[in-house]
């Protein structure tokens, strides 16, 4: 019996040294954070980020959420997000479309299938308003800012249980997920040299290849 009792102290020692050391783990993983998309920020003078984690909102809806709002201006996602709560706009499902109804405002966006997810329109609401914060850290201007990238992930699902008939138990899982958003401030306008506007007469009308012929043509009788 002492050896038994020996051994589960052991045992809750060990434990109780993981616990420590993946508290230690996350401790230090806050002051230095690693985004999935770092490698696309060229300029990290105009870059805002912001990210979230374990979010209690459905994967695949956020995905589609995500994938509408990439490269769209920061005030321009901001009233579509209000829209899409007020049901004036639908988020177009593409990927994620099993058993998705059709909605007639998916026209706008060449799609026939949509949906207005409403806890995924708060969460990243709330994360576009943090990387705005950010960008007013680094005296960003909102009116120049656009969402350059936005990464979403799975994270690991939530357990729980329902009851069913004649006893049994069936699975009742959430399926959360990770989100990163990369806010970019657009580089300024260069006016594009009037040489390049200048269509030679003698080229309109013609394809690629007969324009080269051509221009082969003059080089060798020059």
């Amino acid at each position: 019996m002492l050896i038994n009792c020996t051994a589960a102290a052991r045992r809750v020692e060990s434990y109780i040294d993981l616990y420590f050391a993946y508290a230690k783990h996350r401790q230090g993983s806050k002051t230095m954070v690693r985004y999935a998309s770092a490698p696309l920020i060229t300029n990290i003078e105009k870059t805002s980020r912001a990210r979230g984690e374990y979010l209690r909102t459905h994967f695949k809806n956020m995905r589609e959420v995500a994938a509408v709002l990439t490269g769209m201006k920061l005030t321009k996602a901001y009233s579509y997000l209000g829209d899409v709560a007020e049901h004036k706009q639908v988020v177009p499902f593409r990927r994620f479309s099993g058993g998705v109804g059709r909605a007639s405002q998916a026209k706008q966006f060449k799609a026939t299938q949509g949906r207005w997810p409403q806890k995924s329109v708060k969460f990243i609401t709330a994360l576009l308003k943090n990387a705005e914060s950010n960008a007013d850290a680094k005296s960003l201007s909102l009116e120049d800012l656009y969402i350059k990238n936005i990464v979403v992930q799975q994270a690991p699902k939530t357990r729980r249980r329902t009851y069913r008939a004649h006893g049994r138990i069936n699975p009742y899982q959430g399926h959360p997920c990770h989100i990163e958003i990369i806010l970019n401030a657009s580089d300024e306008e260069v006016e594009r040299a009037k040489d390049k506007d200048v269509v030679h007469s003698s080229f309109a009308g013609l394809n690629r290849r007969q324009v080269a012929r051509k221009r082969i043509e003059a080089a060798r009788s020059s």
